[in-house]
């Protein structure tokens, strides 16, 4: 059984709203070549991907006819299907027309320039190298990112996106090759079998009763065998970590998914990971890896039952060596967290999820003012919870975590510093309040003694989000932190080193009309600035893509690489070494 994700396969009303870009330089060359895994274990080609869609319409004209083919389903589950696809229809996608998309949910806005999707690109070889790129850097850097298979029909915010990996691997004497791929979620297989999105898109779509209604909707695809959820329905595409021989991508609606870079720096999914059957909940997309113990340290959060968290380690050979509930009074959003070297540092913000916000017309994701944001503090050694306490810090909501550390005060109260950056209005991200955004990197002092706090902005007048320290210090006490320059938001033009001893900047610039994202941090040496740095940038003027190298110390490019295909604005990335690569399972 075979299902073409051609455009073909969604309504002709659909398809013509759509404006589409040319298929890049090298697309033509590689079109028979693009696999895709089925649920049935079978491979499905793939003939043509959709065209790159830069800026689908904000809603589809209605009546919209899905025509989604369900060879497998008996005749009463076909009449079932046919049914509900006509609700969607007649229904859904009217009530969700009512209502004009926030620019957060507007198709037309989050998917449009480099932020639309790509076509999967299998292994390029021979890339052109400018400079000379450093022996200590011979591996693989993966970048993860939103990538939607099909044109939304309603709202997309750009957390729903399907995950797609970009990989750059880097050889002896400047060899370089570029591949990416889709992360073969359960969610997206299922997806690409039936020719057309499905599953509900958490953010763009669960808005009010049009939201109910989707899921109500789904529930019923469900439960007549035409869609199954049982085996999970997250997208992967937040974050990678690579841990006990495996590359992982995250995100926060689900579990991690294994990934195998092959030989050939190509890609493949194993598929769904519950670290050998030990955990069966979602982890959030940023787990911490202790530089000293090399344990991992993760989170997971649950919006429908109490106690809202769990908080989840595992040794160097992937054993589960804690897993531990925290209650919370409300689910909240914890996009992120910090290790210090005797503590778990647990942010409870003003992000929280309220799904009878639903009932009420709105969205489960809210900010609530009302709410006193919070850090916990939780014992590594802690196997049950009961040592955690907490500090208040009002008005503070850091959708990141760039490092902590403990002190001693002169009077001799101990004291966790955390490093993050602070993001007003905290709901940013979410929704459309006309504010400005500011996102300031910011010191925050907690004392455990007294349970006072108290915070210091670092950099003023300069958006800085999506970056790190480096790793190998990660718990300690750093001095330099390297992050993207998000201006003008949302896009990035630059990376900025911050000394946070005395506030200085050092900034390297992409140059106008070029913007990039998160800059990661690859060690070399025992110095904490000793190493390089290194991300995708593109340039939107000329209409090329780079992946560019640039020494830390001085913050000077060494080297830049010219890619084959156009790579959209993405999120979280790592590095795998050439000794971990052959260490992969």
């Amino acid at each position: 059984m075979q299902h073409s994700l051609r455009s073909d396969l969604l309504p002709p009303e659909t398809s013509s709203r759509f404006r589409f870009l040319p298929q890049s330089k090298h697309i033509n060359n590689i079109k028979s070549r693009l696999l895709i895994n089925n649920p049935f274990k079978k491979t499905t080609k793939l003939p043509d991907f959709p065209p790159l869609l830069i800026s689908p319409a904000t809603s589809p004209p209605s009546p919209v006819k899905l025509k989604p083919t369900h060879h497998y389903l008996n005749p009463l589950q076909n009449l079932a299907a046919f049914m509900l696809d006509k609700i969607e229809s007649s229904l859904v996608v009217p009530m969700e027309k009512t209502h004009p998309l926030p620019k957060p949910t507007d198709p037309s806005i989050q998917l449009s320039g480099n932020f639309a999707p790509v076509n999967e690109c299998p292994v390029q070889n021979g890339l052109e190298v400018v400079g000379h790129i450093p022996p200590c850097l011979r591996g693989v850097y993966v970048r993860n990112g939103a990538n939607p298979m099909f044109p939304p029909l309603g709202g997309h915010h750009l957390f729903d996106g399907d995950g797609m990996i970009h990989a750059v691997s880097i050889g002896s004497d400047n060899r370089v090759s570029y591949s990416c791929r889709y992360t073969k979620t359960n969610r997206l297989v299922q997806e690409a079998e039936l020719g057309r999105s499905v599953f509900p898109k958490p953010i763009g779509e669960l808005h009010g009763h049009s939201g109910l209604a989707r899921l109500a909707l789904f529930a019923a695809r469900a439960e007549i065998g035409l869609v199954d959820a049982t085996h999970g329905m997250g997208v992967a595409n937040a974050g990678v970590v690579y841990f006990n021989g495996r590359l992982l991508a995250m995100s926060e609606d689900d579990l991690p998914y294994h990934v195998k870079i092959n030989g050939h720096g190509d890609l493949e999914t194993i598929g769904r990971f519950r670290f050998d059957e030990q955990i069966d909940c979602p982890v959030i997309a940023h787990p911490k890896m202790d530089p000293t113990t090399r344990d991992l340290h993760t989170l997971s959060y649950n919006v429908l039952k109490k106690p809202h968290l769990k908080y989840l380690k595992f040794d160097t050979c992937g054993k589960k060596t804690r897993d531990v509930d925290i209650t919370l009074e409300q689910p909240t959003m914890i996009h992120d967290f910090a290790i210090t070297e005797n503590f778990v540092v647990i942010p409870d913000q003003q992000m929280v999820f309220k799904l009878s916000e639903m009932i009420r017309g709105g969205s489960p994701v809210i900010y609530d003012r009302e709410k006193m944001s919070r850090f916990g503090f939780l014992s590594k050694q802690d196997p049950t919870g009961s040592s955690i306490s907490w500090v208040d810090v009002p008005d503070c909501f850091c959708f990141h975590l760039w490092n902590a550390w403990e002190e001693i005060t002169e009077d001799g109260d101990p004291v966790v510093v955390v490093i993050g950056s602070c993001m007003n209005p905290p709901d940013t991200i979410f929704s459309e309040s006309g504010e400005p955004t500011r996102i300031e990197l910011t010191e925050i002092r907690l004392n455990l003694r007294t349970k006072e706090s108290n915070r210091n902005v670092i950099i003023t007048g300069m958006n800085l989000e999506a970056g790190q320290v480096n790793q190998n210090f990660l718990g300690q006490k750093t001095r330099f932190v390297y992050l993207a320059i998000a201006d003008p938001w949302p896009r990035c033009s630059g990376i900025a080193k911050v000394d946070l001893e005395n506030g200085t900047v050092t900034e390297f610039k992409y140059g106008p009309g070029r913007f990039g994202g998160e800059p990661y941090f690859v060690s070399e040496g025992e110095g904490e600035d000793e190493g390089y740095v290194m991300g995708f940038v593109r340039d939107e003027e000329r209409d090329e893509s780079e992946f560019v190298v640039v020494e830390a110390s001085d913050m000077k490019q060494v080297a830049a690489v010219q890619l084959p295909e156009r790579v959209p604005y993405g999120f979280h990335g790592t590095f795998v070494s050439e000794n971990q690569l052959k260490e992969q399972v």
